[in-house]
């Protein structure tokens, strides 16, 4: 008889498994808290859209859209695609419900593209994120700011830089994109293998090329600030000035377009500086005041942020905070040698008293259950046997305690409170 293959993760994704899902777990609970108290409510989206979503939010040349997304045809001949990215779903949950403006929504998504993996990027990442539609006003701008560097500092994260920049609206950046395709086509072949021949499509997309030859040709080439009209230029001052009253320090740099075609006006990102160069964007955003147009919406301003929770969780590690995120440990762990099943009652009553508690199965012996007991981290180990169970007892073991006999005898009812006292010390 053949042996059965292992079936693995597919390539560029991953498992993640307890205790390192209790970090996840804390990562995530603690945006949600920051979220709520900048007035953000959950918003859950389907995970595949309709493939126009993405085409006209992130732009049909764009690299995700030809090279990265996930593309399929389901039964009925419908065109789908899996999530890319997280704000297209939602403004098209915006279009679609009409919800009551200044919509503040905050998110927590898988993402999925076709790249080759590595390091903090598989081709399913996870995102948390918030977005607000409805008004223009920079200070929307700058509390969306404030909030992800509030939750990156929450984190313990030190080595963090926020970079900032102004795309302008369309007619402005229409300008200044006048400008910049006509250096690169007297400066084509000067550019990178990649770029030589495509940067008529989109010459943003040069600004995000780190290769010496691109970075030479741009940096000698015309600069989007210089372009931007009145309003933006107010706009743009009004966001800084307003970082800097909350202490948010930051710095401009003017090739900071990012990726996606919707963006407008305000760009920013955050850079943890323990990671490589090559991947060391932890989060970014930007306003969009376009998009929901594209979508089929009405005219409607937006801004969001979005933060990778794999690169997140590479950053901490870098800088070296290993503080859980979230305490998963068990309080209690029940042994059972009564012979017939005692440790069912016992950690039901447990449980419901607010206790994380757990047990050993299938009628190990008592050194078996404490070796498990060991292992499990919990602080105590309530054991009942016979005698304990005909006296209407628990013994406790304070498995912590550095004493020689760290355990006690207590009556059964008054478990709990025993409980409550020793592990609140």
């Amino acid at each position: 008889m053949s042996e059965v293959p292992i079936l693995r993760a597919p390539v560029g994704t991953h498992d993640v498994l307890g205790p390192e899902s209790a970090r996840w777990e804390g990562l995530i609970a603690t945006f949600a808290q920051f979220a709520y108290r900048y007035g953000f409510s959950l918003v859950l989206t389907p995970l595949f859209e309709d493939v126009g979503v993405f085409n006209r939010g992130i732009g049909e040349d764009s690299d995700v859209a030809t090279k990265e997304m996930y593309v399929f045809e389901d039964r009925g001949g419908r065109h789908y695609a899996l999530r890319p990215e997280g704000t297209a779903s939602v403004v098209r949950a915006f279009v679609q419900h009409q919800p009551v403006t200044p919509w503040k929504a905050w998110y927590v998504t898988p993402a999925f593209r076709y790249e080759r993996p590595q390091s903090g990027r598989y081709r399913q990442h996870h995102q948390l994120g918030v977005e607000a539609l409805g008004t223009d006003d920079p200070a929307l701008d700058v509390e969306v700011i404030a909030l992800a560097w509030r939750f990156f500092q929450s984190l313990g994260l030190t080595r963090v830089r926020l970079v900032i920049n102004s795309m302008g609206h369309d007619e402005c950046r229409g300008r200044y994109v006048a400008a910049l395709r006509a250096h690169l086509e007297a400066n084509a072949s000067r550019l990178c293998d990649e770029h030589r021949e495509v940067w008529r499509r989109n010459p943003l997309r040069l600004l995000d090329c780190k290769r010496d030859e691109c970075v030479a040709v741009t940096g000698v080439g015309p600069q989007l600030p210089d372009y931007l009209c009145d309003d933006c230029r107010a706009h743009f001052a009004q966001v800084t000035e307003g970082l800097v009253q909350l202490g948010v320090p930051w710095t401009r740099d003017p090739r900071l377009v990012r990726g996606f075609d919707y963006y407008t006006r305000t760009t920013f990102e955050f850079v943890a500086d323990a990671l490589d160069g090559a991947q060391n964007a932890i989060g970014g955003g930007g306003r969009y005041d376009g998009l929901v147009e594209r979508l089929g919406g009405p005219a409607t301003s937006g801004i969001g942020f979005a933060s990778g929770v794999e690169r997140l969780l590479l950053a901490l590690g870098a800088e070296g905070v290993t503080t859980s995120l979230v305490r998963r440990e068990l309080d209690v762990f029940v042994v059972d040698t009564t012979g017939h099943d005692a440790a069912t009652t016992l950690l039901d009553d447990l449980r419901g008293a607010g206790f994380a508690s757990d047990r050993a199965y299938d009628g190990r012996s008592m050194k078996a259950q404490m070796r498990v007991a060991d292992r499990s981290g919990a602080r105590v180990a309530v054991l009942v046997g016979p005698r304990e169970e005909s006296a209407g007892q628990v013994t406790i073991r304070d498995l912590r305690s550095e004493e020689s006999v760290p355990q006690h005898l207590v009556a059964r009812h008054d478990l709990v409170a025993t409980l409550t006292r020793l592990l609140t010390k």
